[in-house]
């Protein structure tokens, strides 16, 4: 995922960087993909760009938060959503990650619960994935949601609520091992069993330990958590997975003390770790 230090590179240069490790695909952020910033133009030579160097785009991390009782701000976030899934139909990019929100980082958002029930937070959510739904299957844009602590969805058995619910081949999960972690949802493979190949659209590979409820968890190094990966990657292999699976670097002490901020190190790093931690 082009995230971190590579949020201000050109692409030309974070394409280079990956393609220079081994990377055989990249995730892009809105940092380089957004429509509501971008020119149609600029995101058609992001997408030839990577190309040239033989790189897939795994997916366009847009991630909005739709949990709000700002109703202007959400319909922005959702426009934008929306927006992104046009112009990814448009350019050929299959999978955009999604989630639900309240983002527990910001300390605007509301808590559920206090500052809005839960039912208001689904029936917020709801109608707001009934648009982005309506227009991934309008635009042949599969959505990934991805369950992330704090949030209405934030493991599988809260982001399965919301899949059932639409019942779409357009819609399904961005899965992360390492919020099922910190619910504590241990048995990893057994979730990779239950979505299947149709509903995880994409995989992000990053580490937990500690718990969500009171705050005490971090984001290791690939390996140092609690994820099983090599029964992860076995139980991918089991239900036929064929997409991406993304390094979401978020070890953000490590990256800024001992890497100096350098996140091509990182990236490095991360790709000789996983290739030591496939079965």
């Amino acid at each position: 995922m082009a995230s971190l230090g590579y949020v201000t590179m050109p692409p030309r240069q974070v394409i280079a960087s990956l393609a220079d490790i081994g990377y055989e695909a990249v995730g892009w952020t809105l940092a380089h993909f957004n429509p509501h910033v971008h020119t149609a133009d600029t995101l058609r030579e992001v997408v030839e760009q990577t190309h040239e160097r033989q790189l897939d785009i795994g997916e366009i991390v847009v991630q909005q938060d739709y949990v709000t009782t700002d109703k202007a701000l959400r319909e922005e976030r959702l426009n934008l959503s929306l927006a992104c899934i046009e112009t990814a139909g448009d350019l050929g990019i299959e999978v955009l990650n999604f989630f639900t929100g309240p983002a527990p980082w910001d300390k605007n958002a509301p808590v559920i619960g206090r500052d809005l029930a839960e039912g208001e937070a689904w029936n917020i959510t709801l109608d707001a994935f009934t648009r982005i739904v309506e227009v991934a299957e309008k635009h042949q844009v599969r959505i990934a949601v991805e369950g992330v602590w704090g949030m209405l969805c934030h493991d599988y058995y809260t982001t399965r609520l919301l899949i059932d619910h639409f019942n779409s081949p357009w819609l399904g999960v961005n899965f992360d091992p390492s919020h099922d972690i910190l619910a504590g949802n241990f048995d990893i493979p057994w979730i990779v069993r239950q979505w299947g190949r149709e509903r995880i659209h994409h995989i992000h590979l990053k580490d937990a330990v500690g718990t969500q409820m009171d705050g005490m968890f971090l984001f290791p190094m690939l390996g140092e958590g609690r994820v099983p990966w090599a029964a992860f990657f076995e139980a991918l292999d089991a239900i036929g997975y064929a997409g991406c699976c993304s390094v979401e670097f978020e070890s953000f002490a490590y990256h800024n003390q001992v890497l100096k901020g350098d996140t091509s190190k990182a990236a490095r790093l991360s790709f000789e770790q996983v290739h030591f931690l496939l079965p």
